[in-house]
């Protein structure tokens, strides 16, 4: 893992943008079932987990590592960023909320598809505006750090696992979602 933060933050960009395709897949099962359709809910609860075992568990705590990093180098561009570790949380929660309601719906148990759509979009919704005001924010205060000298961070406490989806391989377990993925880019 690098200490270097101009790769950190790189990485965390990174993240987004794949982030930003599990959301517009969650986004585009959820607007079936507001259609009447039938979603695959299977793909649905993929993407779930995917949320919870990466992004919630690896890549919000770099968010907060390089935070921290900020508050201690530069407190004058960290004001008004108190609320981030907050944030991860609540994400965290909605995150496991929805990924146990849409396996239950795929495991066969009654949940109200109204609350599958509410609970998805209001969770696209959260994670869409974080990721727009970390990337326009956040992340600006983070490079105005690394350009003032603050370029190496600890990294002693961040979680070590390659992303189950789009590191060097895809995990067993995530390749239908994978393929899924493949087949967005490719029409968009």
């Amino acid at each position: 893992m690098s200490d270097n933060a101009a790769v950190v933050l790189e990485e965390l960009r990174n993240d987004h943008k794949n982030m930003a395709l599990m959301i517009d897949l969650l986004e585009r099962e959820s607007n079936q079932i507001y259609a009447g359709g039938e979603p695959d809910y299977e793909l649905m609860t993929d993407i779930m987990h995917y949320m919870t075992v990466y992004p919630d568990a690896v890549h919000h705590p770099k968010e907060d590592r390089l935070y921290a990093e900020l508050r201690t180098a530069r407190p004058d561009l960290s004001q008004g960023f108190d609320r981030i570790t907050l944030d991860h949380r609540q994400i965290a929660e909605q995150s496991i909320a929805l990924r146990d309601s849409v396996a239950a719906v795929a495991a066969g148990n009654p949940v109200h598809r109204n609350k599958i759509v509410t609970d998805a979009l209001r969770y696209v919704n959260t994670m869409r505006g974080h990721m727009q005001w970390e990337e326009l924010d956040l992340f600006r205060r983070l490079d105005e750090m690394i350009n003032s000298g603050h370029a190496v961070i600890d990294a002693a406490n961040f979680v070590h696992r390659p992303d189950p989806v789009f590191g060097a391989s895809v995990e067993r377990k995530f390749g239908r979602l994978f393929e899924s993925i493949q087949e967005l880019a490719a029409c968009g």
